[in-house]
């Protein structure tokens, strides 16, 4: 069997492109990974996510899909591939995040969290056992630890405390896992998920010891969380200093487009974020010449394409005219046409930045497209 993951080139710098190989197939890095929360990205068909968009892997969420659809049926139908009829890698994040943002409605001890359902304020458990279970049933090709995520900013000690008890959550997911197999015939992997805030002490003591565990990959959590982008940058390009350059690097949550890039160059192998399809239905496109609202009267009768370096089909067959008259008007196809049309730009932004790491070109092509990413138009 290949092992799971290979650097295929590298280039002057942190940056590389590699492939990581689950049963479900191969994932060529760096990649963006679409937030499929509760089984599905939202307003987009998986035949779109898989031949128009090009995702290689899509996310779940535990938290989400063990209050809906629970596990009862999501056993029955043989997973969560069969489930939303998804051939390709699945990655699941743990629930710990959607827990500890219910600050409000949880209580958190050393076994676990008690929290309140958001949908019908039912009380429910989690606990680092607990969230493997439900991955295992879930059947995700990658799974997360189960971690507290601390807010920004952060009291130095909570970070500490949070962080420790972090580490002392992942033993026990690695004990779990070493004592339960796989359910449905295919291979899971866990990733656990670095944490400790901005201070630079603790993420070397948390990236040390996730890196002692021997995991196939390794996350990078608690950032974008509201702490400028310099912090970001700095905190991913300490860790990655330090986590095992054979293992996939994952930073949760990221972001815009220049986000992205800059973190490719800081070493990062893969990304999510559910901006790409958020914004869309708020209007907001992402294009290789910039941001566009497409509720503003400047498109009105601007009949060119969505975006004339686009990818996507619904760059070449809807005009920045249709689409703006479709969100002035309230069509619900506006969210499923700006969504297609921004993950598909995320897609290829990935798949370029690849090549040019290939082509040894990576951070002056970066360098040279990030002002106009960032450009509004």
């Amino acid at each position: 069997m290949s092992q799971f993951f290979e650097i295929n080139n590298t280039t002057t710098g942190k940056a590389r492109a590699g492939t990581i190989t689950t049963d479900h197939g191969t994932i060529q890095t760096p990649i963006f990974m679409p937030v499929g929360t509760v089984a599905s990205v939202k307003t987009v068909h998986q035949r779109e996510l898989r031949d128009d968009i090009k995702a290689q892997i899509i996310l779940g969420n535990t938290y989400h899909l063990n209050l809906r659809p629970k596990m009862d049926i999501m056993q029955a139908a043989g997973g969560l591939h069969k489930f939303m009829n998804w051939d390709l890698p699945i990655l699941t994040d743990s629930g710990g995040y959607q827990v500890f943002s219910l600050s409000k409605s949880r209580k958190l001890t050393e076994e676990g969290v008690k929290f309140k359902s958001h949908i019908d304020g039912s009380l429910h458990f989690i606990s680092p056992e607990k969230s493997m279970e439900i991955q295992r049933q879930i059947g995700a090709d990658i799974f997360m630890a189960f971690d507290e995520c601390t807010p920004y900013p952060c009291d130095y000690n909570l970070a500490k405390d949070s962080m420790e008890m972090t580490h002392r959550w992942l033993k026990r997911c690695i004990e779990w896992i070493e004592e339960n197999p796989e359910i449905y015939g295919h291979k899971q992997r866990l990733f656990p998920i670095v944490q400790g805030s901005t201070f630079s002490d603790l993420r070397k003591i948390s990236a040390e010891f996730i890196s002692e565990q021997n995991a196939a990959g390794n996350a990078i959590g608690g950032l974008s969380v509201g702490e400028p982008e310099e912090e970001m940058y700095r905190i991913t390009d300490e860790v990655t200093d330090i986590l095992p350059k054979d293992k996939p690097r994952y930073l949760m949550g990221v972001g815009t487009p220049w986000n992205i890039l800059e973190s490719i160059g800081l070493g990062i192998d893969m990304m999510d974020c559910v901006m790409p399809t958020r914004n869309a239905r708020n209007a907001m496109l992402f294009t290789w010449n910039g941001v566009m609202n497409m509720k503003n009267k400047k498109w009105e009768s601007d009949f060119s394409p969505l975006d004339e370096f686009g990818t996507s089909y619904v760059d070449s067959e809807y005009s920045k005219a249709y689409v703006r008259h479709l969100f002035v008007a309230k069509e619900y196809l506006a969210k499923q046409i700006a969504s297609v049309h921004n993950l598909a730009f995320y897609l290829d932004l990935v798949r370029v930045a690849r090549e040019h790491i290939i082509a040894g070109d990576f951070y002056e092509w970066k360098n040279s497209v990030i002002p106009t990413l960032k450009t509004r138009l």
